[in-house]
């Protein structure tokens, strides 16, 4: 079953209301047929009733010698009317058969409009041997109103309890016989009923929908933001809007970014100030070196004196992560590469200008790196420069080293993390470079992946947005 649910936020949510609008719309349909048939018994017999009270009313006034053409007139294929001596209900036999409960209401309808005539009511009997309900007689007076003239044949419907005998005395002490049917209840469960309701339920949907996303937009907002603040933790704030848990959340969040951005900015200074403080004993071990008589020694000396402060800048560099506070405009990034690999030695293969937008110091930081490793690590490197797609370029370092083992590829993007254990200048530096370079393209919001080649080697693919 948590498979089949949709994985979105929005999508949970429809379904839901989906759901509750199924059950509820179903809900209404089984009400309404409960009640369907009973309230169409009572249309149909108040309707049968004020026919049968008007045929009456009319009949009575007219003379004899008119009232056979009248009678005639007055029926129709649902509606047969009869004028007689006799009832074509027997009176004797009312209490012996059990009686519907439309043909009692029927009766009770007649009553209130013909309220001084004997009136006399009882349901038509699908089979007349079976049921004993009509006499021959009045089978006979029956058959002579369906079958007569007028209407015509072909009254009588499986249907069965559904078709009634009126007999209404006249003021005559005549009888006015009909044979009358109700009309079955139209189904509910038909096209004109059907229609609004399906079109209904999708127009709810739709609006369901709509306001859906509208409700889960902030949360869309929240995610890109919380995408940025992992790579430039001094980005923009979440705007605090929409529905007050939104703004509460939003609130949090920025909130969180104050404080890394505190705690960042902490740990820099600290280590700001350590370099600083470092810098002024090593500049005096400088000076003292040179009053070393042995030339050999005060190289080794102020060698090692140069390579701390390197590690001083680097480890500065890295705590700052000056990429994320670069002001990015653009430059010519084939350019730079270029200029880059005529420095280094190394092969350039790639269109002669490609603009991008970006922080080209940090840039530029990041492929002297790679190149600084290839050259160090292997003697030789080649850059290529492609397109990948409209919003994204590669850069592809490869070497002719021995390679990396692939248990090392994010092992050698940790900070001072280096893939061999000595720590002397001719094998290696301060083990900052790559990281270095990561942090730099994931603040632009790319990456770096590494890759052993086939035919040997190392090759680190560079991926930044244009």
């Amino acid at each position: 079953m948590r498979r089949l649910l949709p994985e979105t936020l929005v999508g949970r949510t429809v379904l839901v209301l989906l759901l509750g609008l199924v059950v509820s719309q179903l809900t209404v349909v089984l009400v309404f047929s409960f009640n369907h048939n009973e309230l169409a018994a009572r249309f149909g017999g108040l309707q049968i009733s004020e026919r049968v009270a008007q045929a009456v009313q009319l009949v009575n006034r007219t003379s004899n010698a008119q009232r056979m053409d009248t009678v005639m007139a007055l029926g129709d294929p649902g509606f047969h009317v009869g004028w007689g001596a006799d009832p074509v209900v027997d009176p004797g036999r009312i209490g012996e058969l059990e009686e519907s409960g439309e043909a009692t209401e029927l009766h009770s309808h007649l009553q209130t409009h013909l309220e001084k005539r004997e009136i006399m009511v009882r349901t038509m009997p699908r089979h007349r041997a079976r049921q004993g309900a009509l006499d021959d007689r009045q089978g006979d007076q029956a058959r002579d109103l369906l079958e007569g003239p007028g209407p015509g044949p072909g009254f009588l419907s499986p249907e069965g309890r559904r078709e009634f005998l009126v007999a209404v005395r006249l003021d005559d002490d005549s009888w006015l016989n009909f044979v009358v049917r109700m009309a079955p209840p139209e189904p509910f469960l038909h096209v004109p009923f059907l229609v609004p309701l399906l079109v209904g339920l999708l127009v709810l949907v739709g609006l369901s929908v709509l306001a859906v996303r509208y409700a889960s937009k902030p949360l869309a907002v929240m995610e890109a933001a919380a995408q940025r603040l992992g790579r430039d933790v001094y980005a923009s704030p979440v705007p605090v809007s929409g529905p007050r848990e939104v703004r509460a959340a939003a609130a949090a969040f920025n909130e969180m970014q104050t404080r890394l951005r505190r705690f960042i900015d902490d740990r820099t200074q600290m280590v700001a100030a350590i370099s600083h403080d470092l810098r002024t004993p090593i500049t005096r071990l400088k000076l003292r070196a040179e009053f070393i008589d042995d030339d050999e020694q005060r190289a080794k000396v102020l060698a090692d004196l140069d390579e701390m402060e390197a590690m001083i800048a680097s480890t500065l560099a890295f705590a700052r992560d000056d990429a994320t506070r670069e002001m990015r405009q653009p430059f010519d990034l084939a350019g730079m590469l270029q200029e880059l690999c005529d420095e280094f030695a190394a092969g350039y293969d790639g269109p002669d200008h490609m603009h991008v937008l970006a922080g080209p110091l940090s840039v530029k930081r990041t492929f002297a790196n790679l190149l600084g490793n290839a050259k160090k690590y292997a003697g030789s490197a080649r850059l290529t420069l492609t397109r990948k797609d409209e919003d994204h370029v590669v850069v592809v370092v490869d070497d002719d080293g021995p390679g990396i083992p692939e248990s090392e590829f994010e092992k050698v993007f940790a900070p001072f993390y280096r893939v061999e254990g000595s720590r002397n200048r001719e094998t290696g530096g301060t083990g900052l470079g790559l990281a270095v370079a990561r942090s730099a393209m994931r603040a632009h919001g790319g990456d770096i992946t590494l890759a052993n080649r086939p035919e040997g080697g190392l090759r680190i693919t560079v991926t930044m947005p244009v």
